[in-house]
């Protein structure tokens, strides 16, 4: 089993959204991705999809897009994003999935031996709108380490964790949801969020015996990545 992600797929949603208003390079982003998707990917493998699926605002308006992703090859795991709207009741989502799409929210899956859990995340506190900020990032650590938690009771051979924002700071920094994550026995992080310029920020090394990979689909030149088939060796945790 491969272990494969893309992230911010963006697809429309039934709005009038183009994505290449973002730049001539989006142009198509999703006939591509689909390509390279059913060039690499077989039935055993799983990709992970870790937000900001579709612009739709009501669930019923989401579905062409899921049903799309879901007519492609390998088990997906999808996590919401903040542009998620149309994710609202996730008993209601689970029952709309096509096969072999699951939705992670304060849960765990295990597929194959791995356990994949996570949440959206949310922008470390600061400036202006720091008090609402610190509410939401506390909730999503709650989030976080419930989901965890139930991953841990898996008994997994392999810990992959999804979060839509990026989960360190400036320049691999650590913060509160990076120390959290410190806790378990985490292999891999996949996070996106960032574009264009924001890329640049991007982390995508070993950190503290965790891999962090960003996996927006600009960022991947719109073809999927595939994470190292290995566990992480472990390694002393610091508090650098």
């Amino acid at each position: 089993m491969g272990i494969y992600a893309i992230g911010d797929l963006h697809l429309p949603g039934g709005e009038n959204k183009p994505m290449d208003i973002f730049g001539v390079h989006w142009e198509g982003h999703f006939e591509r991705i689909s390509q390279d998707w059913r060039e690499k990917i077989r039935d055993e493998d799983v990709v992970l999809i870790p937000g900001d699926i579709s612009w739709a605002m009501q669930l019923e308006d989401a579905l062409p897009d899921l049903k799309a992703i879901g007519a492609l090859p390998g088990s997906k795991i999808i996590l919401r994003g903040n542009h998620d709207y149309w994710w609202s009741s996730i008993s209601r989502l689970r029952e709309a999935l096509p096969k072999d799409m699951y939705a992670i929210q304060n849960d765990a899956v295990l597929i194959g031996g791995t356990a994949f859990c996570g949440t959206r995340g949310w922008t470390a506190p600061g400036g202006a709108a720091a008090a609402e900020d610190e509410k939401i990032y506390r909730r999503e650590l709650q989030r976080m380490e419930m989901s965890l938690d139930r991953a841990v009771k898996l008994n997994a051979s392999r810990l992959v964790v999804l979060c839509h924002y990026p989960p360190l700071g400036e320049g691999g920094s650590q913060t509160p949801l990076s120390r959290l994550l410190e806790q378990y026995p985490v292999d891999d992080v996949v996070y996106g969020h960032l574009h264009g310029p924001s890329l640049r920020s991007a982390v995508n090394d070993t950190l503290r015996g965790i891999r962090y990979h960003c996996v927006s689909c600009d960022g991947l030149q719109f073809q999927l990545f595939r994470l190292p088939d290995n566990k992480v060796e472990p390694n002393p945790i610091s508090d650098g």
